[in-house]
């Protein structure tokens, strides 16, 4: 296999052989993207040679679709704030473009023309921005898909009527279409927030800022250049940030980012527990709806099925907590006019972030899409719940419905059977007042 790596790359799997993961290829890609529209830019400004700059990109090409995939080497996490990144797609970049050329590698110089007018502190986390809103913009399409299928459940089991619960206990009558429609809700309001995230600047970039945002080594006409570029090369609404010291100094958009996704999985996870829960049994417990069976739920129990998508949910967003935990320490340690955790932010946020769109497709498509209701059973489960009873407090008194309550528990009769027993009430009014299709929306 040919090397386009060079002498950077090797020095750092020596310095930082430290786990298997390499470099994210969404970054890899985006830094490729980023290269080419800094040669194109460079170019313009005849700062490098139309020669050069057609087999940089060229190159860059080459590497967005994958055929060098197996030339970005270095570890996930690394000390030097993006340097090997950097210096890894700069030498596979030139090394690659010399041979476009018919020359001997180092014709085309990784730093000379790859990397002219640029810094890995500008570079990288223009990459890693890129990455990041590629995926994010992912991740509400699919939320988005997750409401559509959440709001269809809503109304096939608008008619299921079925025990509401507060503390775990049974509260007043819901319908089952009712929660579904309301995971619905919360499954959009995650896609919105998200959304706004898309609207607030995360792609404003510190291009052109070079080492520490003053621009040395770069130029104002690069500056606008290469954004241009950038623009137009990967069709992204990119702005050059209005204070590129600033820009360089804070990553605080990658901890709005991953704080945000993490909101939106907590709420997400909070749906998975009452799946779970909803579908327990199947013969004990409630067994209130069914999920599709995935795939055997024990090596000894035969007939086992367990609730494996809704667990996955929970595991991702146990991850992303960790993650975000990982990210919001790694902005806040950056110190002066730059911050060096860009590795391991970068690692972590991409993966929640592709742990977030993959986990939120495959809960729909294996889980959402095909739940079934088990109406007869959330019907007798309501019928023996003395959860209608808080109907009974404006036309009996709260004391009154309360001994009917307690009585109804301890006996085991239901609400309207006792209630009948007591005389407080006639069967023709309790057949209007504890009509619980009546209970679940204002009157």
């Amino acid at each position: 296999m040919t090397e386009y790596y060079g002498a950077e790359t090797k020095k750092s799997l020596e310095n930082f052989p430290v786990f298997s993961i390499t470099v994210d290829l969404k970054v890899i890609y985006a830094l490729a993207e980023v290269k080419k529209a800094a040669a194109k830019a460079n170019a313009t400004l005849k700062n490098i040679s139309t020669e050069i700059c057609d087999a940089i990109c060229d190159a860059s090409d080459e590497i967005i679709t994958g055929k060098f995939d197996d030339q970005f080497v270095t570890s996930a996490i690394q000390g030097g704030a993006g340097t090997s990144i950097n210096m890894n797609v700069n030498e596979v970049v030139a090394n690659r473009a010399s041979e476009i050329l018919g020359k001997e590698f180092g014709y085309v110089s990784d730093l000379e023309h790859v990397n002219f007018a640029q810094s890995t502190n500008d570079t990288v986390p223009t990459a890693i921005k890129i990455a990041s809103y590629r995926l994010l913009a992912e991740l509400i399409d699919e939320l988005k898909l997750l409401e559509k299928s959440f709001s269809a459940k809503g109304t096939e089991f608008s008619d299921v009527l079925k025990i509401g619960r507060t503390h775990l206990q049974d509260a007043v009558p819901i319908s089952l279409g009712q929660e579904f429609a309301a995971y619905g809700a919360c499954a959009s309001r995650g896609a919105i927030r998200l959304e706004n995230l898309l609207e607030e600047g995360i792609l404003n970039v510190n291009m052109g800022g070079t080492a520490i945002g003053s621009a040395i080594g770069s130029s104002q006409a690069f500056i606008t250049e290469v954004v241009l570029e950038l623009q137009n090369g990967t069709g992204l609404p990119i702005m050059s940030a209005d204070n590129l010291i600033d820009a360089t100094q804070n990553l605080d958009t990658f901890a709005d980012i991953s704080g945000r996704v993490k909101s939106v999985f907590s709420g997400l996870s909070k749906i998975a527990n009452d799946l779970r829960m909803m579908s327990a049994g199947p013969v004990g417990n409630l067994r209130e709806i069914n999920l599709p069976e995935r795939q055997k739920g024990s090596s000894i129990m035969p007939g086992k099925v367990n609730p494996v998508m809704p667990e996955l949910i929970n595991q991702v967003y146990f991850q992303i907590i960790g993650n975000d935990a990982t990210v919001t320490e790694a902005v806040s340690t950056g110190q002066f006019e730059l911050n060096v955790m860009g590795s391991v932010l970068a690692f972590n946020l991409i993966q929640s972030l592709e742990l977030a769109k993959n986990s939120v497709q495959l809960f729909r498509k294996f889980c959402i899409d095909g739940i079934t209701a088990n109406k007869e059973r959330c019907a007798e489960n309501l019928e023996k719940s003395f959860c209608m009873v808080t109907a009974l407090n404006q036309y009996i008194g709260y004391y009154k419905a309360t001994e009917i309550a307690k009585e109804s528990i301890k006996t085991g009769k239901s609400i309207r059977d006792v209630t009948l027993e007591k005389g407080l009430l006639s069967a023709e009014e309790l057949d209007t007042i504890l009509d619980a299709s009546k209970m679940i929306y204002p009157k």
